[in-house]
């Protein structure tokens, strides 16, 4: 099962290659989208005014998983490669891309710091691969954070430092890309949302690599990650859900683990693991009933997530607007709020 392919395109001119914090404005000084689920209206804000858009008794669920400097450069004999770590499979084992080389199983590539990682199989799909590395554990993410580097695409021409790539609540290293719709809030803004009854809680799914290059996209149902639901978060969904409050999903992810945590009664339970949950139009969301996120290519995945929620009409209808305006996509640019904003819901 592949993703679909929404139509549109976007220009090269909206592809946000710097971070806000480079173009002048602060984090929370994006732009915000809102898209009302049930009627496909929006308007138009900044994101620090996303107080306005909820209500008392909301409950915003954050993925709080630290990027990680998922990029490394070694040597196959004589040819430099790039391995980009894409899933945390043991404390030595990696699912990776390799960027330049030939896979071969049993291959050792050198890395700095006397880190050597053996090609030992195939990966859950193609072309990804899995590595055994000659350190583990703590060792190993210290290997990593010493010579790895944020991983960037091709609209991003300027390697920008490791920190740009990390919301400000960040703080269980995991991602090997930001989870990025978490990456406009403040804690100014955190703490404006709870003096006005937002609640917050926290999760983890750590993001695993979403483009492989060569306009290949993961397969969505193979598209395997980790998560963890505390006790804590699972309580104030189900509190949150009982009371009439709406659950809000700051970003894909938090949508994905929330989803694959709820159980047979329809309750989110507290659960770690592996997800390859693939949410589409018609999907029976139990747990999230709206969601904060970026705006996505047309080939992404996350776009069919989005049709869980709203009518691809609607949806669409709304993109055509976010181009005409000038709204910014991928991790530097926009945001978008699509909720029921009807107070009667």
């Amino acid at each position: 099962m592949t993703a679909t392919v929404h139509s549109f395109q976007v220009p090269e001119y909206l592809n946000a290659s710097v971070p806000a914090e480079y173009r002048g404005i602060q984090r929370d000084h994006v732009r915000l989208m809102t898209l009302d689920t049930v009627t496909g209206d929006s308007s138009h804000h900044y994101f620090y005014q996303l107080d306005s858009c909820l209500r008392k008794g909301d409950l915003l669920v954050l993925n709080n998983s630290r990027t990680l400097p998922a990029v490394l450069k070694g040597k196959q004999g004589k040819q430099t490669i790039e391995i980009r770590l894409s899933r945390k499979v043991s404390d030595a084992d990696w699912e990776a891309l390799i960027v330049g080389g030939v896979v071969t199983v049993g291959e050792i590539i050198n890395l700095p710091g006397d880190l050597t990682a053996t090609i030992t199989g195939l990966g859950t799909e193609a072309p990804l691969i899995i590595l055994s590395f000659s350190k583990s554990g703590l060792d190993l993410y210290d290997a990593i954070y010493r010579f790895g580097e944020p991983l960037h695409y091709e609209y991003i021409e300027t390697p920008w430092p490791l920190e740009m790539y990390q919301t400000v609540y960040a703080s269980v290293p995991g991602s090997v890309e930001m989870p990025s719709a978490g990456r406009a809030f403040s804690w100014k803004l955190l703490n404006k949302l709870k003096q006005s009854g937002v609640n917050i809680a926290y999760l983890q799914l750590h993001a695993g690599l979403s483009y492989y290059g060569n306009d290949r996209w993961p397969n969505p149902s193979k598209h395997f990650e980790q998560f963890c639901v505390p006790e804590e978060t699972a309580e104030l969904v189900n509190k949150t859900k009982k009371n009439g409050g709406r659950v809000i999903a700051v970003g894909t992810t938090v949508v994905r683990a929330l989803e694959t945590a709820v159980n047979a009664t329809g309750n989110v339970e507290a659960q770690k693991g592996i997800t390859s949950l693939y949410i589409q139009k018609g999907y029976p969301l139990k747990a999230v009933d709206g969601l904060i996120t970026g705006f996505h290519e047309p080939e992404a995945s996350h776009l069919d997530l989005l049709t869980a929620y709203i009518d691809k009409d609607f949806l669409m209808r709304a993109y055509r607007e976010a181009l005409t305006a000038g709204y910014l996509w991928h991790e530097f640019g926009d945001m978008n709020l699509i909720l029921p904003l009807d107070e009667k819901k």
